[in-house]
């Protein structure tokens, strides 16, 4: 069977590009940038200074997944002749953390609100606007850490796909499916254990799930696909 559709490749390979670097810039350089969680006045005061950027973020995560509505979508057209039903999973887990996603910016807003010196907020002092922010940011994470079920699960037919297809290399299944695991033991170990982040081992599981998905990204890219491998 041909499975040579480079054009549908090159699609879903930009798209997760645009996924990538969305959510890259506002899940990690953003908040890197702006939040001290050890200091709400800090962050308070960097969030108002650097509104603009803040925005940014939030405007960023809108495309990132407005993004990764049609992701899954082009990707089950893409990977439907290597097993349809694995295809329709990976399409299904990926699309319910859409609307997830897309609720938990109301944390932001608020925050944006807050910082806003609208007149209604008067009644607080600055130290309980400062609390109210945190609050939110942390309200924020927790919405991550639920939606990341759902970025760890789509990984595993994902992979299962990817490794089967004979047309994207075979680690790059290996490392998506790894990448399921890595996402769910983060989300478990921030839940049910203390200080989990301080054990130094999130950033090693989530490894996988990091090279598989840029891997496969500019592999979809740049190569598009190839007539299907010989094993």
């Amino acid at each position: 069977m041909d499975y040579s559709n480079k054009k549908t490749a090159r699609i879903a390979g930009i798209l997760y590009l645009i996924v990538v670097l969305t959510g890259m810039f506002s899940l990690a350089y953003v908040p890197k940038t702006l939040i001290n969680w050890e200091d709400p006045a800090f962050t308070f005061n960097k969030i108002v200074a650097s509104e603009f950027l803040f925005k940014l973020g939030i405007y960023s995560s809108i495309i990132c997944y407005t993004a990764f509505v049609f992701l899954p979508i082009v990707l089950h057209q893409l990977l439907k002749q290597v097993n349809e039903f694995y295809a329709k999973m990976m399409a299904i887990l990926a699309l319910i953390s859409v609307p997830i996603s897309f609720l938990n910016l109301q944390h932001k807003f608020a925050i944006l609100t807050l910082i806003s010196k609208s007149d209604f907020l008067k009644i607080y002092s600055l130290e309980q606007l400062q609390s109210q922010v945190m609050l939110h940011l942390n309200e924020y994470e927790h919405g991550i850490s639920l939606v990341s079920v759902f970025w760890g699960l789509w990984l595993l037919p994902f992979g299962y796909l990817v490794y089967k297809s004979g047309f994207i290399p075979k680690i790059l299944g290996i490392l998506l499916m790894l990448g399921c695991f890595g996402y769910l033991i983060n989300f478990t170990g921030n839940l049910l254990i203390k200080n989990y982040l301080e054990l130094g081992i999130a950033t090693l599981v989530r490894l996988p799930a990091s090279l598989g998905e840029i891997g496969t990204c500019l592999w979809l890219v740049i190569i598009g696909t190839k007539n299907k491998l010989t094993t």
